[in-house]
């Protein structure tokens, strides 16, 4: 995941008419441009319903409720916490054959563990956690008396030390890192809370890992009417490590990366190759052929702009096995949503979902 860092110093803008400033301009696949309100830190850019400027202040009013906040910087979160479980082999397993990934370095008797599961072992399971301290407590409940009850994750960050083996006991610290001034965001007006998680195997530092989250007032929502009379599907997040896939797109290409070295192909895009660690690739063309791998049906919410006759669904959303060997989610259409089965053979096309808006998805067949 692109890292976002709070603190950026954020572009000189240009002058308009009057003396106002015009938002900078970044260019997207096919031309667009987008607005710099519309831009994430770190050069990203954000869904049209989940836009998370970091630089835009709520208001230029004194704001008592950060400083407030801002004293909880540098303590504790948790403290002295145990994984519920050692790093084990089956957990190891299921997260590879969730994820795809067939690394030979995460199976046998020297097997590891995939570094990215570094959270995976501190986390509280559906009982949640019991080690969250008094002052994590304090701050999350001063957010929610000020209104701020919803939460969006943004990005995390991690950084790792040493490879995690089956029979490691996981123990670590948490403290809150930072918490940011007041944005005004599309989802909402809030505050992004950084909290810092130092992993130990054994007694010895693994990794760190770093979880940035949106504590927000949710923003009233906006009615089809002030859109245009019609419900917008989200815009996709486009960064530099995935912008070649929306130009294809945008060339009705479905582009698939190869590794430069041990030319594995990869899917979604990554600045690096998953298999071998080389950072060089090119692409590949998909076929277009597949195959629906795994399915849901969505009832609720309802979501207009996901439904062909804008009632919002039922409707089916599909992991796609290409005839390339990789994997990915889109719709399935041409078929009622009840019909989708595994193994149903699909075929690749382009659906326009609005005048800015094109993205692949694929039509069910008889098979």
């Amino acid at each position: 995941m692109t890292v976002v860092r709070e603190g950026r110093k954020a572009p000189e803008k240009r002058q308009m008419p009057g003396g106002r400033k015009a938002p900078e301009k970044r260019q997207m696949p096919g031309g667009r441009e987008v607005p710099e309100e519309q831009q994430m830190p770190g050069g990203r850019e954000a869904s049209e319903e989940q836009q998370m400027p970091e630089g835009r202040q709520a208001s230029e009013e004194p704001d008592e409720l950060y400083e407030r906040l801002k004293a909880f910087e540098g303590r504790a979160a948790a403290t002295a916490g145990t994984g519920k479980d050692p790093v084990n082999e089956p957990m190891i397993r299921h997260w590879c054959e969730a994820m795809g990934d067939t690394n030979p370095a995460y199976a046998g008797p020297d097997a590891v563990a995939p570094p990215t599961m570094l959270q995976a072992w501190t986390m509280g399971g559906l009982s949640g956690h019991t080690d969250r301290s008094a002052a994590y407590e304090e701050l999350f409940g001063l957010l929610d008396g000020a209104g701020c009850t919803s939460v969006v994750a943004t990005d995390c960050e991690q950084e790792y030390l040493r490879p995690l083996r089956p029979g490691d006991l996981i123990t670590f610290d948490a403290v809150i890192e930072s918490v940011s001034e007041r944005k005004t965001t599309k989802l909402g007006t809030g505050y992004f809370v950084t909290t810092r998680m130092d992993v130990r195997a054994d007694g010895e530092p693994a990794g760190t890992h770093r979880f940035r989250i949106l504590k927000y007032a949710p923003a009233a929502p906006k009615r089809a009417a002030e859109r245009g009379g019609r419900s917008l599907r989200p815009r996709p997040v486009i960064n530099r490590d995935n912008a070649g896939f929306w130009q294809g797109v945008a060339e009705h290409r479905l582009l698939i990366q190869r590794c430069g070295d041990c030319a594995a192909l990869r899917f979604p895009w990554l600045p690096g190759c998953n298999a071998c660690g080389c950072q060089e690739w090119d692409t590949v063309e998909a076929s277009g052929e597949g195959a629906v791998f795994s399915q849901v049906v969505m009832h609720h919410p309802p979501f207009p702009a996901f439904g062909a006759d804008g009632a919002g669904g039922p409707y089916a959303v599909a992991l796609i096995e290409l005839a390339e060997g990789v994997r990915m989610v889109s719709n399935v259409v041409g078929v009622p949503y009840d019909k989708v089965r595994i193994g149903m053979p699909v075929r690749l096309e382009f659906l326009r979902t609005d005048d800015e808006l094109e993205l692949p998805v694929f039509r069910g067949g008889e098979g």
